[in-house]
């Protein structure tokens, strides 16, 4: 059942829980995320990034992502992911996307503003749901970002409830420790300011860099207000993980035997997640 990003995220606040999002460039990725969401019986996010392009067209997985949300057993948001110009917004919602992401964050603070509202607009007339982010996400893959501290790159909580009003997002983004992509050292989260985000701003908060993280810190993450995480690399690594081991154990001929030996692996990763996310 294809639903918007609201949706799906009254759930977790109903349930004091977090949703996962899930970006999904290929269609083994789609498939072992939406078997593990229709296992454990649980709304997902379906997600495609701009920054997956020349991995795989937008125009190419987008049809297939929202039809196999339409026809999953569970509610499926198909979403955006770091939608970088409005272009390529346009292109998801006229796609059949039910949610986006426009993330400005490494914009000046009033163009950010400006775009998120053009963003929060266009949405609109799809009856989309919309998430930003404000604060630097450190790790974006094919980015730099000119960031003198770490505290830079960190949400300010004041600033983030003014980004919220001024632009009428459904769910915001902050950038509370986590990086994206593989950690090289442990990860430092802010619960504070997590919290103290959450107090100011009234919207959902969205973790984006959930692979790595400790249970720990996730589940505390969630409890102080985490409403979705975005999870990738790890699962993706997983899948990786399943095609060593097939070979390992015997010679291989035919490639969807390894294809299906990734979306065995990526499953199991994805219901690990997901039991996580549900503070399981």
């Amino acid at each position: 059942m294809l639903v918007n990003m609201n949706s799906v995220l009254e759930y977790a606040e109903e349930k004091n829980c977090c949703v996962g999002a899930f970006d999904t460039p290929n269609l083994e990725i789609l498939m072992a995320v939406l078997r593990a969401a229709e296992k454990r019986n649980e709304p997902v996010i379906i997600q495609h990034a701009q920054l997956h392009e020349p991995e795989m067209a937008i125009r190419v997985i987008g049809p297939v992502m929202v039809r196999m949300a339409q026809e999953a057993k569970v509610p499926v948001c198909v979403m955006l992911d770091h939608g970088e110009d409005m272009d390529y917004v346009k292109t998801a919602l006229e796609l059949g996307f039910s949610a986006v992401m426009f993330d400005g964050s490494s914009k000046p603070y009033e163009e950010n503003v400006r775009l998120t509202k053009e963003a929060v607009a266009l949405a609109g007339e799809y009856g989309a749901s919309v998430e930003a982010e404000i604060g630097v996400v450190t790790g974006h893959e094919g980015k730099v970002f000119e960031i003198s501290s770490q505290e830079d790159a960190y949400t300010d909580p004041e600033l983030a409830a003014e980004f919220v009003k001024a632009t009428g997002i459904d769910a915001l983004a902050a950038s509370v420790g986590t990086v994206h992509g593989f950690y090289t050292t442990k990860p430092n989260l802010d619960f504070d300011r997590i919290q103290r985000i959450k107090e100011l701003t009234g919207v959902p908060l969205v973790m984006h860099g959930g692979s790595g993280i400790s249970r720990e810190d996730t589940q505390r993450a969630i409890r102080c207000g985490i409403r979705k995480i975005n999870y990738f690399s790890y699962m993706s690594y997983a899948g990786v993980q399943g095609v060593k081991r097939l070979l390992a154990e015997r010679e291989v001929k035919y490639f969807h035997d390894l294809a299906n030996a990734a979306v065995d692996a990526m499953e199991e990763d994805v219901l690990q997640a997901m039991a996580m996310f549900a503070l399981e």
